[in-house]
């Protein structure tokens, strides 16, 4: 069985100057190809259930999915919640199976966010489970805009609440389909003076592959999130094969040619985060 928390890639990940993809699922089939990605690749990966694919799909279902998946595994696995918005959420996440949660308190005023993440991690410890928080709000393309981490109240937000990880905002965005974005590395350097917790990076994909690289070797952030551009070969894969054959109506036929090309991409997102 290779299902392990969060902060049990993170701290090697630190210390050895790489990162570990969190890579956001919607379904059976990219999960399960992302998981066969990271064996090819021979790489630790963070399966990660958001708001959006907990609308699909029931918590205690993905969790089940999730911890089948690490128990076949060769590589370790982590069953990640992604923007848990409420202490429920995440306490059913727990139960579910999960071995990590990440707590989005960002909206919130800085001593409301520390308050209830603060709460949220102690409740994960307690049952073995890691926690991710985040301070600074990171935006969404065409949506709401992005409020930059302050490196002190960073520092605080870590100290205060005993995060394995802390999500910041440095110029990232959610839901980017290029990689046009960049990131703030002047406030990422601030950042990381004044904290030794592993530093996330939601909104990966918009970030530009050189920079990935050079961050993932060269810094303390140590997760970078990765969906919008997994999502974007699956669905071009997905319209390629229903296209193929209109007489075809059995989905699972459908929906097994998707597999090739999400592992291919997922390997490349991978191989952008490996060590040197």
């Amino acid at each position: 069985m290779s299902l392990v928390t969060l902060k049990e890639v993170l701290q090697p990940a630190l210390k050895g100057g790489y990162a570990v993809a969190g890579l956001v699922t919607l379904g059976w089939e990219d999960m399960r190809a992302y998981v066969a990605a990271a064996e090819a690749e021979g790489c630790p990966v963070i399966l990660q259930a958001g708001p959006s694919c907990r609308e699909h799909t029931p918590l205690p279902v993905l969790g089940a999915m999730f911890r089948h998946l690490a128990e076949g595994a060769s590589v370790p696995v982590v069953a990640h919640l992604d923007h848990g918005y409420t202490a429920e959420v995440c306490r059913i996440a727990i139960d579910s199976g999960f071995t990590s949660v990440m707590f989005d308190g960002s909206r919130k005023p800085l001593a409301e966010n520390i308050a209830e993440t603060a709460a949220i991690a102690e409740m994960a410890h307690a049952a073995g489970v890691s926690c991710e928080g985040e301070i600074g709000f990171v935006g969404y393309s065409g949506g709401e805009g992005s409020a930059g981490t302050d490196p002190e109240e960073a520092a605080q937000f870590a100290r205060e609440t005993g995060v394995d990880a802390m999500a910041i905002s440095v110029g990232n965005v959610h839901l980017q389909q290029d990689k046009q974005g960049g990131l703030d590395e002047a406030r990422i350097r601030a950042i990381e003076a004044v904290t030794e917790v592993p530093l996330v990076i939601h909104g990966g994909s918009g970030v530009p592959l050189a920079q990935r690289r050079a961050l993932a070797r060269g810094s303390k952030i140590c997760k970078f999130n990765i969906g919008t551009e997994l999502r974007m070969v699956f669905g071009e894969a997905l319209r390629e094969a229903a296209n193929r054959d209109p007489e075809r109506f059995d989905r699972v036929q459908i929906l097994k040619e998707t597999h090739d090309p999400v592992v291919a991409a997922a390997r490349t997102v991978l191989q952008s985060f490996k060590g040197a």
